[in-house]
């Protein structure tokens, strides 16, 4: 593979070792995340392990493996996760690597004031075109306001990466290093719904009116709603994930982003994740547009799309409305994301739904998902203020307006009934309500 994009370009070429020796000690380097992480980088990286120490390397979730974060390596890496994945989540339990809670729309901004300011952004683009842009593909969220603060940008040139549209390019002129990597992009499968999330999925998708504008995720509840979304004309999609789920859709006509107010015609969207089939789907597709999520998860932003459909999910929620979705109890599990970015926007938005889906139990059945109380250490990421719909396969309520002896009685309604009995008990007994 030979990058092209003129003589700026070409100037710029080095070979993975050449372009890693310029991360130095007691730097932060930012790490492209998701599905686009740059593994020929990494794996130079790891490579000048025993000539460094007190590098803090920075991410978002991360598909990829995360051999940094090994015991063996302390002192020389060290990880700070903005949201963490099950290949970082041990370390960063084991006091081994950091966590820092942020809302996703404010990264961009911490970035740019300097409190969270990388020396050096590893990031993997498309061949530069013509001229001399390269787009960030399937990952443009942070990415991008980092590659734009970083003092050195190293980017791995990917002809396998798509180019991607909306605000997804860096010219050549602001990297500095221009290092030849083709390969094939990680792929996650999303699983297929299981009776539970077909369920859920029906009930979230009565919710759902023609014309709305969604966000979803990935995985088996998302893929329940898809499913049942089959039947909804004119769907919009605003959202910073976007996955294979949303193909069907699209291919079938169901969401074609025409009754869409803000950004019509377009799927608003800020990282891919998913197969093959899906990157190749966004490949200079210009119904697809990139955007950091400084403007994909900025509340207001959200808002201004009506009947903005928000769908997220939770770990457990308590019988006030409290909603924790980034702990089990003291151990840390994934992190706050977007999940508050959307719930507020689409609250804001005309004719807008913040919905909150989940399965009611877990631990095969189990551990009721509803509950008296939150376990010690829970972090509440969606506020008892915030909280609009809550959806089991159970059925679907509105806290919003109501009290909380209101809340319990609709919350228990929806729960296990294997475990209403007890949660009508708590509700008396610590709660005091009935």
């Amino acid at each position: 593979m030979a990058v092209s994009g003129g003589s700026a370009a070409g100037g710029k070429r080095a070979s993975v070792e050449e372009a890693l020796a310029s991360v130095r000690s007691g730097q932060r380097v930012y790490l492209q995340g998701g599905c686009a992480v740059p593994q020929a980088l990494v794996a130079g990286l790891m490579a000048r392990a025993p000539e460094l120490r007190d590098v803090e390397i920075v991410h978002l979730h991360s598909e990829a493996p995360a051999p940094y974060v090994a015991p063996e390596f302390a002192g020389v890496f060290r990880h700070n996760a903005l949201f963490i994945g099950a290949n970082t989540r041990e370390a960063v339990n084991e006091g081994r690597a950091d966590f820092t809670p942020v809302f996703l729309s404010d990264i961009p901004q911490l970035i740019a004031s300097g409190v969270l300011r990388p020396d050096v952004a590893l990031v993997q683009v498309s061949p530069p075109d013509a001229n001399g842009f390269c787009s960030l593909g399937i990952s443009v969220d942070v990415a991008k306001p980092a590659a734009e603060a970083a003092s050195t940008v190293i980017a791995q040139v990917n002809p396998q990466m798509p180019r991607t549209h909306g605000d997804a390019f860096v010219h050549v002129d602001h990297i500095d290093h221009l290092v030849e990597g083709d390969g094939p992009l990680i792929e996650v499968q999303s699983p297929p719904p299981d009776a539970v999330a077909r369920q859920i999925g029906a009930h979230v998708a009565a919710l759902i009116e023609d014309g709305s504008t969604l966000q979803l995720g990935i995985g088996a509840i998302p893929n329940g709603v898809l499913q049942s979304l089959l039947g909804h004309k004119h769907l919009g999609v605003h959202t910073e994930m976007f996955s294979d789920g949303l193909l069907e859709l699209i291919e079938r006509g169901v969401v074609d982003c025409h009754a869409k107010n803000y950004h019509a015609g377009k799927v608003v969207t800020s990282f891919v994740m998913g197969t093959r089939r899906l990157y190749d789907f966004v490949h200079d597709n210009p119904m697809v547009e990139m955007h950091p999520v400084s403007f994909t998860n900025n509340p207001v932003i959200i808002a201004r799309n009506d009947k903005m459909v928000a769908i997220n999910s939770a770990i457990e929620v308590d019988l006030t409305g409290q909603v924790c979705a980034d702990s089990m109890g003291h151990r840390l599990y994934s992190g706050i994301g977007g999940q508050i970015d959307f719930v507020r926007g689409a609250a804001m938005s005309r004719g807008g739904k913040p919905i909150i889906a989940m399965p009611s139990t877990a631990a095969g059945g189990t551990v009721s998902r509803i509950v008296t109380e939150l376990k010690p250490g829970a972090g509440v990421v969606t506020s008892r203020g915030d909280v609009h719909w809550l959806v089991t396969e159970y059925g679907a309520v509105n806290l919003h307006g109501l009290s909380v002896r209101q809340r319990a009685a609709a919350l228990i309604s929806i729960a296990h009934p294997r475990f209403r009995e007890e949660l009508e008990r708590g509700a008396r007994q610590l709660l005091r309500i009935w």
